[in-house]
């Protein structure tokens, strides 16, 4: 383990790999006021709730399925983005908690159910789903993902980073290599998403509903295998995963992200976009889920990629920074409620429509957390722009307090309750809501608020 002052260092260098003295004194005693309440509700309203209830103490791992007042349910599936997500922030809490050993504690406890149920040990790969013993569960012809693995590497190399155990590096490295060897495309580059037990890419899309997204390539997978590489470069440096890297952040940058500044969602696989923009409304609606604009995956995306241009050391990148701004900019212009704050969770470029049109005017938990470490970027970057990202973070972090925060039993609301009053009763926790996006967010935004910077591009 490393000593007190090492791992404070490592909050710098992993929370904020970029860092750059700013000088922001007519507004300090505002930043600290934030970075106070945001600091108080990390640890009495989000991971003191999910640590240690969620630990399953019998089988092993992280329960997964919560009530809304935090009450674990009966039936509790496992999955692979879930335990990974749950081993990062435990082992991030680690190091951003040093005096508290208890979160150690948990994230060796997620590693060896991850390392000891998910391998596969004949195919190799993670698998996806499994039941809460640790059994394989049928999931159809998609077995394993890039998605899921991706996740894997990104919690194990996180958990190496926190504690130098290497059997953790080694399975790292393992996932790595095994999506370089099944779903690594060498001749159009990126990577298939969907993977047979074996590892093969899932093509063929023949006899499948036609809002289906095996046989695609995705922005989603795209953007959490340049997350995962990201963090698994910083504590290994190779040379082939600096390619992928790179890879990834170009692909992303140049190829998946419009003119306009937003995202396209899926791709054939020679990355021609899959889009319904010509067809009837009727069939736009029914594709939803292929092609829209995601503004929460936007502005995380933004993030992303300013966090592995750095990683990878680049010099000098203005590119990178402009086509991240864009983004923010035009989910802000496009999809942010001018009235109360938040971003919407879909819009939609209608043939013959200049203007972008909100088809889903809901406010998922996890897109606001994104937005929150995202603007907060841009204002350190911009403080004199006409955007005024930081008066929007503060708007953004109200929001958040009134609408997502639940003041009662803790955690975050699935969704804004100005939208969806619903979620006061839905579930806190399940295999695709963990603390991952909120924790993330709020601890960069304290050490940031703290000490102001900007990614030294």
């Amino acid at each position: 383990m490393k000593n007190k002052t090492q791992n404070m260092l490592s909050v710098f260098l992993l929370f904020f790999p970029f860092y750059f003295a700013f000088n922001f004194e007519v507004n300090n005693d505002i930043r600290e006021k934030l970075a106070s309440e945001i600091e108080a509700s990390i640890q009495t309203q989000l991971i003191n709730k999910w640590y240690p209830t969620a630990i399953d103490s019998v089988h092993g791992g992280f329960l997964s399925n919560f009530t809304y007042d935090f009450v674990p349910e009966e039936k509790q599936e496992k999955m692979i983005v879930s335990q990974a997500r749950h081993i990062w922030t435990t082992s991030k809490a680690s190091i951003y908690y040093p005096a508290e050993d208890q979160y150690h504690i948990y994230a060796k406890h997620g590693f060896s159910f991850l390392k000891d149920k998910f391998w596969d040990e004949e195919y190799g790969g993670f698998y996806t789903l499994l039941d809460q013993q640790g059994n394989v569960l049928p999931t159809g012809k998609e077995v394993k993902t890039a998605y899921g693995n991706a996740f894997a590497i990104f919690g194990l190399a996180a958990y190496f980073e926190a504690t130098g155990e290497a059997a953790a590096l080694d399975l790292a490295k393992k996932a790595f290599w095994w999506l370089e060897k099944h779903s690594h495309d060498p001749v159009h580059l990126g990577y298939f998403q969907s993977l047979a037990r074996d590892g093969s890419p899932l093509l063929d899309r023949t006899g499948l509903p036609s809002s289906s997204q095996i046989g695609y390539k995705d922005q989603n997978s795209s953007i959490h295998l340049l997350e995962a590489f990201t963090e698994l470069y910083a504590v290994w440096p190779d040379e082939l995963l600096r390619e992928r890297l790179g890879e990834m952040l170009y692909l992303i940058r140049d190829t998946m992200v419009t003119d306009q500044g937003y995202l396209q969602l899926f791709f054939y696989p020679d990355w021609m976009p899959v889009s319904y923009r010509d067809s009837s409304s009727t069939q736009i609606e029914k594709h939803h889920s292929l092609d829209h604009v995601s503004f929460g995956h936007d502005v995380e995306t933004a993030y992303l990629m300013l966090e592995a241009s750095h990683v990878l050391g680049i010099k000098n990148d203005p590119i990178t920074l402009k086509i991240a701004k864009k983004m923010v900019d035009h989910s802000l212009r496009n999809g942010w409620d001018r009235s109360l704050g938040g971003f919407y969770d879909g819009g939609y470029y209608f043939k013959g429509e200049e203007n972008l049109a909100i088809v889903k005017d809901s406010k998922n938990w996890w897109a606001q957390a994104e937005g929150l470490n995202t603007l907060l970027i841009m204002a350190d970057y911009f403080p004199e722009d006409e955007m005024d990202y930081f008066g929007k973070f503060q708007k953004q972090w109200d929001y958040t307090k009134t609408y997502l925060i639940d003041q009662e039993h803790g955690e975050w609301y699935a969704g804004g309750l100005d939208k969806e009053p619903k979620h006061k009763m839905t579930r806190k926790g399940h295999i695709w809501k963990t603390p991952y996006h909120n924790f993330r967010s709020l601890a960069n935004c304290v050490q940031r608020l703290r000490s102001p910077q900007v990614l030294p591009l």
